[in-house]
């Protein structure tokens, strides 16, 4: 695939190089994993572990199925995954940061799961056409530069009638956006200076989360892969937004 060397992307709200931006987020991960977890529950007073339950109803994990989680992380999704997939089945983690990556590893070794990892991009997945029933992204799409070829990627990477299901940060309700910028950019900051060490980080976070596509027009970028059945379900009032579609 050719690329345009002077195509520009978002990081947060700056603009950079489309080149520039995958080391970019890889140093903000490598910053904040070891205290990534904790910052997790801090920032959603530990919602995001029901936002993750629901992403894995949506997505309908069944015995012997082959699952993809993109953007694995410290492998919250996999490791519910790997649980529902048995027996028979398997989850493979990939993700581009490597200090990510061990850390869900290992969390699932310790559990007991042995699940492949793989350290790759999301734009360009080493895996064959027709190799999943199912492929999951929770809170990595955001993170992508090109996040129309990472879905066309993951849609590549389903077998007909699979299912991608993306859990992201997406667009509040509107009558709530005071106070979520208000949190986003004043709360979030200080919690990640004084956990983790880094408002920067927590700063992008909450920069890139406004950057992204809200819950339209992933919907239809989903379509526009080639997924039909789309469909988007809002929690906390769009705070976050699990989409589905299915392989045709």
């Amino acid at each position: 695939m050719t690329r345009d060397v002077n195509e520009q992307t978002d990081f947060g709200f700056q603009r950079i190089a489309a080149g520039e931006k995958r080391a970019r987020v890889g140093a903000v991960f490598d910053r904040v994993a070891d205290r990534y977890d904790l910052m997790n529950d801090l920032m959603s007073l530990g919602l995001h572990r029901l936002w993750k339950r629901f992403a894995i109803d949506v997505a309908r994990p069944r015995p012997g199925e082959r699952i993809l989680d993109v953007a694995s992380g410290s492998g919250d999704l996999a490791l519910a995954l790997a649980r529902r997939v048995k027996p028979g089945g398997a989850v493979w983690m990939c993700d581009v940061n490597f200090r990510m990556l061990s850390r869900g590893r290992d969390r699932l070794a310790d559990e007991g799961e042995l699940a492949p990892a793989v350290q790759c991009d999301g734009e360009r997945l080493p895996f064959p056409e027709h190799a999943f029933d199912c492929v999951t992204v929770g809170f990595g799409l955001r993170n992508m530069t090109r996040k129309a070829a990472a879905i066309a990627e993951m849609t590549r990477c389903l077998k007909p009638g699979g299912r991608l299901v993306v859990l992201e940060f997406s667009k509040v309700w509107k009558p709530l956006e005071g106070a979520y910028d208000a949190y986003s950019f004043k709360v979030l900051p200080w919690l990640g200076e004084r956990v983790a060490g880094d408002a920067a980080a927590y700063r992008y976070l909450a920069e890139s989360i406004r950057m992204h596509p809200d819950q339209p027009t992933l919907a239809a970028m989903m379509t526009g892969a080639g997924l039909e059945r789309v469909e988007y379900f809002n929690l906390a009032a769009g705070v976050v937004a699990v989409h589905r579609g299915y392989r045709l």
